[in-house]
């Protein structure tokens, strides 16, 4: 795919980045809400698998778009399992999305400030970060949920200009998610970019709302793309 004409890295100082199927395959959460807890779901609370599994997916629904769909303490209460140890038990899935690592490596060499800004709870947050490097490979990661708004609010961008500066017309969001950048542009952040592909295991989406590329090697950060 082309890099889009709009993405001039010389006016870019800081790439905010989201982490969920953007930096992290999205195929760990996928199979962990629509596969693994609903199973485990049944097996604590004696109920038929697939009554569960629908019961979930009515409730957790329910909640699409607010900060309570990120939050494992609510869900934690409102299932009465703990959402971080069912986590823990399918750590082993959480991995990079293809060429990542390149990708802020060459972030890192263009002198660009990175920023994780997630929705993820602390606690998927933490272990995230105990299977992964990527806090070694940032500047920074904010997470909404100390703001007590998730990143479909506009307003979420005024408050983390506050405790991390920068300027909306020369920053770069990459978010998997259309309702997020969507919320970005109405703020006025000027470079935004989709992730096609964020879960490894369903093929990539056509999106006409922004421009988007499927992997990362698709952007040169400091230069142009090779052709």
């Amino acid at each position: 795919m082309i890099v889009p004409a709009t993405l001039d890295w010389s006016n870019i100082d800081t790439v905010l980045l989201d982490m969920d199927g953007t930096l992290l395959d999205l195929h760990f959460d996928s199979y962990f809400w629509l596969e693994h807890l609903p199973t485990r779901y049944a097996d604590i609370h004696q109920m038929d698998a697939q009554a569960a599994r629908d019961w979930l997916h009515t409730r957790i629904m329910q909640e699409q778009g607010t900060l309570n769909w990120y939050c494992l303490d609510y869900w934690s209460r409102e299932l009465n399992v703990d959402i971080v140890a069912l986590k823990k038990e399918v750590a082993d899935r959480i991995a990079f999305r293809p060429h990542v690592q390149d990708f802020l490596q060459k972030v890192r060499e263009a002198s660009l400030r990175a920023v994780i800004v997630t929705n993820a709870h602390r606690g998927s947050l933490a272990l995230k970060l105990d299977k992964t490097d990527l806090a070694d490979r940032v500047d920074a990661i904010v997470c909404s949920h100390d703001f007590g708004l998730p990143k479909e609010d506009p307003a979420f961008w005024a408050k983390l200009q506050k405790v991390e500066p920068f300027n909306p017309r020369r920053t770069l969001l990459i978010d998997d998610s259309l309702s997020v950048l969507a919320s970005a542009q109405a703020y006025g952040i000027r470079y935004l970019l989709a992730i096609s592909q964020p879960d490894s295991q369903h093929p990539a989406r056509e999106i006409d709302e922004f421009a988007a590329v499927e992997h990362f090697n698709e952007l040169e950060p400091g230069g142009l793309k090779d052709d």
